[in-house]
């Protein structure tokens, strides 16, 4: 399907009798002109939870459903198609495009991303995540900051601490493997949450670690304490909901996938790694201003896997300008690597209870890359209202609805 075809797709798409409202995105053109762009609003994937692969079943935060890059994937590529996200954070487009029989690439500036998706690439089988997970000594006393019994029992941290203290030391002698890889991922998950499948006691959810004095006033308030949770059992437990969905066909897609992967930890905007004209689609979804804290977030994740967050350079820009500019150099680097006639699906949604809206400021940058806009597709589920010319107002604060600009490369 040619970009114009998936326009035509767009207009013409209905979601249980409900037609796609047509309207415009007005922007700023490259020369200062007003550049108009058509924008069609509907439900254009399910709205529903987990209904995608097992696989996907990663907290990250902000991270948009599979169906989005699918949807772009299964219309816009063939088998075989290499498809890119320079901010993959836990690596849903990579992983839809592996899993669709397409060729991954990815880079995100965060190492908790590589760490979140390579495993899924290469997945093992439950019997050696067993076999692994009985072979280390999870009881050996090993030092942890004793600050973080606010989360744990003291019997926990120290099997989380042992394993840490196995894995650092299986990587820094080059010793370690796919299966650990795939239990450090399934740990790093299970850090933190608010049930009993988690590690700690009740707090965040996984893909929001709160500080040392806010679960302090947690514990507190609920008259908590953390109980003793069994690693092991929480580790192979969540290895079997990951691996549930899991056949054959599946299988055979990701092995191949994995040996043509590209996985990058490094900034957008300078990718030489990646040749010129070698991703035939890029969807992705870039840091949306200061709406998500992506290293206070991710703090005990990083302690856990040795990462220094402080070396971790994220994009956190408060100012749309500013913004811009920074997206202004990913887009010159995206038009590099893109292949001519091949599109870019840049998901930007709703910030600052609505008041921003970053498509705006999206179409110019492209234009300044020489990326051509083609339309807005704004996905507006069931818990959000259709009004005013825009097509979409939020319910709540946040972003409610997946707001796409898609791009094209000239021939």
């Amino acid at each position: 399907m040619t970009s114009d075809q998936l326009r035509q797709h767009v207009r013409e798409h209905r979601w249980h009798h409900r037609a796609t409202v047509e309207t415009v995105t007005a922007a700023a053109g490259a020369d200062g002109g007003e550049v108009r762009v058509p924008t069609f609003v509907n439900e254009f994937w399910t709205s529903r939870q987990r209904a995608a692969h097992s696989l996907h079943e990663i907290s990250y935060r902000a991270c948009f459903k599979p169906q989005l890059p699918r949807f772009f994937i299964d219309r816009l590529t063939e088998p075989g198609a290499a498809v890119y996200d320079p901010f993959a954070g836990r690596g849903t487009t990579p992983l839809e495009a592996a899993l669709a029989g397409r060729v991954p690439f990815a880079c995100d500036i965060n190492p908790l991303s590589a760490m979140l998706l390579e495993p899924r690439l290469s997945p093992p089988g439950i019997d050696e995540v067993r076999a692994r997970l009985a072979s280390i000594d999870l009881d050996r006393p090993v030092r942890a900051p004793h600050d973080l019994e606010v989360f744990y029992h003291p019997a926990t941290l120290n099997a989380i601490a042992a394993l840490r203290h196995y894995l650092l030391d299986r990587e820094r002698h080059g010793a370690l493997d796919g299966v650990d890889r795939w239990i450090r991922m399934v740990t790093v998950n299970r850090l933190t949450g608010h049930s009993p499948g988690f590690l700690s006691v009740y707090t965040l959810p996984p893909n929001q670690a709160t500080t040392v004095p806010n679960q302090r006033k947690i514990n507190a308030a609920r008259g908590q304490v953390p109980p003793r949770r069994d690693l092991r059992a929480i580790v192979l437990k969540k290895s079997r909901a990951l691996l549930k969905d899991l056949t054959q066909t599946d299988a055979r897609h990701l092995a191949q996938a994995a040996d043509r992967a590209r996985l990058l930890t490094k900034a957008a905007d300078d990718t030489p790694e990646l040749a010129e004209a070698s991703a035939d689609l890029i969807v992705t979804s870039p840091p949306f201003l200061t709406v998500v804290n992506y290293k206070m977030d991710n703090w005990l994740r990083c302690w856990f896997c040795g990462i220094n967050p402080a070396d971790v350079h994220i994009t956190n820009l408060q100012r749309v300008d500013r913004w811009q500019a920074a997206m202004a150099n990913v887009f010159r680097e995206l038009h590099r690597v893109l292949k001519g006639g091949a599109c870019v699906a840049f998901e930007v949604g709703e910030v600052k209870s609505g008041t921003v809206r970053l498509e705006e400021a999206v179409v110019p940058a492209a234009m300044q890359a020489g990326l051509e806009p083609v339309f807005v597709l704004i996905n507006d589920q069931s818990f959000t209202k259709t009004a005013n010319l825009w097509g979409v107002a939020n319910n709540r604060v946040g972003t409610n609805t997946n707001r796409v600009v898609v791009l094209q490369k000239a021939r």
